[in-house]
């Protein structure tokens, strides 16, 4: 359904994330008549109903009616809505299509284009589709970022023309908006996979096995980057028809993006280019070089060259609440990585940056998404000198983790992030770096990760006031 102009077109589920509400701008300026329905309350959505003020917009919201479903033309689910919802089926069988904010999209691109890059993966894929981004800039292509980014795709449609490069950060569940339409991007990647969302899918095998949607549709000529490092990964292999381009941190590859020593090297066809030193990059750790290396097989696969590669990587600072450095106060840093949301997540940090402080106090801890703590629990009683954990349905799986690894470095739990912070600059001493990286969902505590983020920043930036 692609003219929409008068049509009924219900949105499910607003959210704060800025996916629902892209969404429903957009279909207003198609002409369409928009209905907004949302389980959560106008209190908990005042920043998006803010947002819309003013719009021709019917809200039914803290709960959804089957009239509602029922009187649609159209149905736009939000990606956090559980395809299996009984409104949905509802919808399903009276024959009402339901469409999905990425399906909307594929469907309205410019026929003929093919630069449409699509990334996944259970961490990493804001930052690599940032910096794939960062470089095409550098290169002067033409170039639209969005997806999983805050950022509606659709809302930037009126920019997008044949040449342009569409670079889309895809959760597992945008994915889903793709196989009504059988399509995968032209040229595709998959960071890595490790265990997360395991309260909406069956299993681990479940939840890997929804990132090959990726490049489920792909053809000959289309590319899958895909991370060697990653085991999850390298077994989706066998199922792409594509081209498959190779990234590893820890090997050299015969063709593909790869480490040597402290070079990031790009082998192609028989060509081999050093392409940068990891020294000159901003951002630390192994995972950012892992990050790195799939960016830069998008980049040159979308006309990039080895050298605009170098230029965006060594240019590139950083994601907001990812591993962000937000002051130093009596001469402790405060780090903010809220969107460690996952054990592996949270490693990954303690990883890159407890060796660049004298000591490291973590906040961790919050809601419980059916996830294992053993094995950050060890990294945790490893790399930090203090543990803090805010309180939550996985906090008592922390701690059970750290009290099994032997663990003596946890400091108490916490109703408040206040509380939290109060208490890890009590302890913190000149040199120490304090990192906010929960390795949990923020639900209970806060609306989502980026309220939780946002909170911390606030309260760091008041220490002292």
């Amino acid at each position: 359904m692609k003219d929409l102009k008068g049509k009924r077109v219900l949105v499910m589920g607003l959210g704060v994330h800025g996916g629902g509400l892209g969404v429903a701008q957009w279909l207003v300026k198609q002409g369409a008549q928009v209905t907004v329905t949302d389980l959560k309350t106008a209190g908990d959505l005042d920043s998006s109903l803010r947002a819309l003020r003013g719009q021709p917009i019917r809200f039914v919201l803290g709960e959804h009616r089957d009239e509602d479903f029922l009187t649609s033309d159209l149905i736009v689910r939000n990606p956090g809505v559980p395809r299996e919802s009984r409104f949905l089926k509802l919808a399903e069988e009276r024959g009402i299509p339901i469409e999905m904010e990425m399906g909307l999209l594929v469907e309205r691109l410019p026929r003929g284009s093919a630069q449409v890059t699509g990334i996944t993966g259970t961490k990493g894929k804001t930052t690599t589709t940032l910096m794939a981004g960062a470089i095409l800039a550098k290169a002067n292509l033409k170039t639209v970022v969005a997806g999983n980014l805050r950022v509606s795709a659709l809302c930037l449609l009126d920019q997008i023309d044949a040449a342009t490069r569409v670079v889309l950060e895809l959760s597992s569940w945008q994915l889903e908006g793709l196989v009504p339409h059988q399509t995968s991007p032209h040229v595709a990647a998959i960071t890595n996979i490790s265990p997360d969302h395991l309260n909406r899918y069956r299993d681990f095998e479940d939840y890997a096995s929804s990132k090959a949607t990726i490049f489920r549709y792909q053809q000959p000529g289309d590319f899958i980057v895909l991370n060697l490092d990653s085991p999850p990964v390298t077994r989706l292999a066998a199922r792409a028809c594509s081209r498959i381009v190779w990234t590893s941190s820890t090997r050299a590859l015969n063709e593909g993006a790869f480490r040597e020593g402290n070079a990031l090297i790009w082998q192609w066809e028989g060509e081999r280019t050093e392409v940068l030193d990891i020294r000159e990059m901003r951002l630390k750790g192994e995972h950012s070089v892992a990050n790195a290396l799939v960016a830069m097989a998008l980049a040159v696969l979308n006309g990039a060259t080895p050298n605009q590669v170098a230029e965006g990587l060594t240019a590139f600072s950083g994601v907001e609440h990812r591993q962000e450095f937000i002051r130093e106060f009596h001469g402790v840093q405060y780090v903010d990585d809220t969107t460690a949301t996952t054990p592996a997540a949270t490693a990954a940090a303690l990883e890159a940056l407890a060796p660049q402080a004298r000591a490291l106090v973590l906040i961790a801890g919050g809601a419980d998404k059916n996830l294992e703590f053993e094995d950050v629990a060890r990294e945790m009683a490893r790399r930090a000198q203090h543990i803090l954990l805010l309180e939550g349905t996985a906090t008592d799986k922390i701690e059970r983790a750290l009290r099994k690894v032997g663990a003596s470095n946890l400091e108490g739990r916490f109703s408040s992030l206040e509380e939290a912070v109060a208490a890890a600059a009590s302890l913190a001493r000149p040199g120490d770096l304090v990192l906010l990286s929960p390795g949990c969902a923020s639900f209970g505590m806060f609306a989502n990760e980026f309220e939780r983020g946002d909170r911390f920043k606030s309260i760091v930036e008041q220490l002292g006031t």
